[in-house]
């Protein structure tokens, strides 16, 4: 079992929110994703078993979203998006995304060697007024600079 008892209560813990079942599949691997840093094949068939559905239905919902990671690209200890909105483009998000690019060595989508930070890009982030912006983990900080973003993500 790659879900442990606490991660299945917490999902269960969810269905009386919901219609169904069914409805549980995006808070479910919202709640593995976050708990293990990734969804493994092993963890999509246990989702599936604890709602009733085929495999296959959870699969198609964390592929459309590209949000979650599979098990051979798990994230980060931290997650930073890099708002890519034309607000953020024209004030240097773009420009902040190449930097944190070559000072981690690694591209969007990528985690860095010691596993510390996993590097994403974000078609808008809904802060155009802070532009620009980034999101690490699930704070959001506005008007950065490429010489903040260490402090940000250390703390």
């Amino acid at each position: 079992m790659v879900l442990t008892e606490q991660i299945r209560q917490r999902i269960r813990a969810e269905f009386p929110k919901y219609p169904d079942k069914r409805a549980v599949v995006l808070p479910a691997l919202h709640i593995v994703h976050d708990e293990l840093r990734s969804v493994s094949s092993a963890a999509l068939e246990e989702i599936a078993e604890l709602l009733e559905i085929h495999p296959a239905e959870i699969h198609d919902a964390m592929s459309f979203y590209q949000f979650f990671r599979e098990e051979d690209r798990p994230l980060g200890k931290r997650r930073v998006w890099v708002c890519r909105s034309i607000s953020c483009a024209l004030r240097g998000g773009e420009e902040l995304l190449e930097s944190l690019s070559r000072k981690w060595h690694v591209g969007p989508g990528g985690t860095t060697a010691d596993g510390s930070v996993s590097l994403e890009y974000a078609e808008c982030l809904g802060a155009c007024e802070g532009a620009p912006c980034i999101l690490v983990n699930d704070e959001c900080h506005t008007n950065v600079t490429a010489e903040e973003v260490e402090r940000i993500v250390e703390q």
